[in-house]
């Protein structure tokens, strides 16, 4: 019975640390990457529309990334998107196709990013904390009720504190993983 409960709570975990890689994938490190534009909506005839859906991408080299939209009047709406956005790059308008151009990080840039990532980790672990409290209180409402015993509930605690701390090292895994990519020249 305790299995299917710590099922839920482990798939909310995994949710959480799926967040935290998209969020990650979002930064960009050295290399041009398309994933940087996946948190971009434009305004496509009064909808918000994710640029994937309305231009295709493609990276022609490793520092720029060449956005063809399928309409060519969403042109602008693009670029006005992108200008927007917290991307801090301003994309080349040639009519029909935007061109981004990613400079070369700047040491003072990688360790803002490398904060900003410390940020996106920290949030994920604090999510994963919140659903371990979350479970808790659930196991101990079932105990109170008398559905389990206290010797579930010191089991389920021991369970769930396990799963918290192998997503967190997860979480952990991730930041670093992508901290040295950040740092890598």
């Amino acid at each position: 019975m305790l299995k299917d409960e710590y099922k839920i709570f482990e798939d909310k975990m995994k949710k959480s640390i799926d967040s935290v890689a998209a969020d990650f994938a979002a930064v960009r490190a050295g290399r041009a990457n398309a994933a940087v534009l996946d948190r971009i909506m434009v305004d496509y005839y009064g909808t918000p529309t994710p640029i994937q859906q309305i231009a295709s991408i493609g990276s022609p080299d490793p520092r720029s990334l060449v956005i063809q939209p399928w309409d060519a009047s969403a042109v602008k709406a693009i670029q006005k998107a992108i200008q927007e956005s917290d991307l801090g790059i301003n994309p080349a308008n040639d009519g029909k196709v935007l061109r981004l151009l990613f400079p070369q990080l700047t040491e003072e840039r990688r360790k803002e990013l490398t904060k900003l990532i410390g940020k996106y980790a920290e949030g994920g672990k604090v999510a994963i904390r919140n659903i371990r409290r979350d479970a808790l209180e659930k196991f101990k409402k079932m105990q109170k009720d008398g559905e389990i015993t206290e010797d579930d509930l010191k089991l389920a605690e021991k369970d769930i504190q396990k799963l918290t701390d192998e997503m967190t090292k997860k979480v952990d895994e991730l930041y670093a993983a992508k901290e040295k990519e950040l740092m890598a020249v």
